[in-house]
């Protein structure tokens, strides 16, 4: 097959380890910079070009798009979904995953566990919204944001409103969460392809420190997922439409609650920390959809 991984940082881990999978396996590999594309809208005919050239003959893409790109990421995917290419993750599906609040809504109207969450513009409803989450402590979240950037712990509602009102100032939207505080600084990434949780991890935040992220310094370890967090992870990633998702879990009082999901999951952690080949697992993946796939058509 012909596969295209678009990605920025094509000396990053997960790109080359998806780069060594793909050619283990016998195909024919290009990493291919979201930026670099060029798009052609005309009637019933739509192309794209690479670096001013056409981009030729593609039987799958592997998008791993940034979330500071998101918008062109989206476009050059939805054009590839044009063009008939199987996409691992669809533009749709990335879309609903990338905006936090978008996210929440979607997941809400299924049973998945999820941290009470208000969204506001309004400074002076702060308090109020602080309240219905059964706070402070809060935590406020941009709604664009990945790697713990962007999340902050409010332990008191003047400290809520401040972080608030200097958001907005940056013109960010942001979330108003319950602090889980059963979770202890610690969470869950369930890695999801296909319809299997294939590796999990439990993350644990460094002393002082409430976010678990690796990037943040945190630690992880291999875990056997229960039965009860796997299940919410499928359904989680079932419900955006991502068939490759990294799931964030919490272990509260009321059983496992989604963080966030991550449409491009980053693999150098999770395949350290638990030992599985998860890039071969994508690459798979790959082959059965297009296999199986039927064009799609021009919208």
């Amino acid at each position: 097959m012909r596969i295209v991984i678009l990605s920025r940082g094509p000396n990053l881990y997960s790109t080359q380890a998806l780069v060594a999978a793909a050619e283990k396996r016998g195909h024919q590999v290009r990493v291919m910079d979201t930026l670099q594309f060029d798009i052609r809208v005309s009637r019933r005919n739509p192309e794209l070009f690479y670096q001013a050239e056409p981009v030729g003959p593609v039987d799958a893409v592997i998008p791993r798009i940034g979330a500071s790109i998101t918008f062109f990421g989206l476009a050059v995917v939805r054009q590839f979904e044009m063009m008939g290419v199987y996409c691992v993750n669809e533009s749709q599906a990335i879309a609903r995953s990338r905006d936090k609040l978008r996210c929440l809504q979607i997941l809400s109207r299924h049973d998945i566990g999820l941290p009470p969450t208000v969204y506001t513009r309004q400074a002076e409803h702060v308090p109020s919204c602080i309240d219905r989450v059964e706070g402070p402590p809060v935590v406020v979240k941009v709604l664009e944001g990945s790697q713990g950037i962007g999340v902050v712990l409010a332990e008191t509602t003047p400290t809520a409103s401040s972080v608030i009102e200097a958001f907005h100032g940056l013109d960010q939207n942001i979330l108003i969460q319950k602090f889980i505080k059963e979770g202890k600084g610690a969470d869950i990434r369930a890695l999801v392809v296909g319809r299997k949780v294939v590796a999990a991890m439990k993350r644990t935040a460094v002393a002082g420190e409430f976010r678990s992220n690796l990037h943040r310094g945190g630690t992880a370890k291999k875990i056997r997922l229960p039965a009860e967090f796997r299940r919410t992870a499928l359904a989680a990633a079932r419900v955006l439409g991502l068939r490759v998702a990294g799931v964030d879990l919490i272990e509260s009082a009321e059983g496992p609650m989604v963080m966030e999901v991550n449409s491009s999951p980053g693999l150098e952690g999770i395949e350290k920390t638990t030992g599985v080949d998860v890039a071969s697992g994508i690459i798979e993946l790959v082959e059965q959809g297009v296999s199986t796939a039927t064009p799609t058509a021009l919208e």
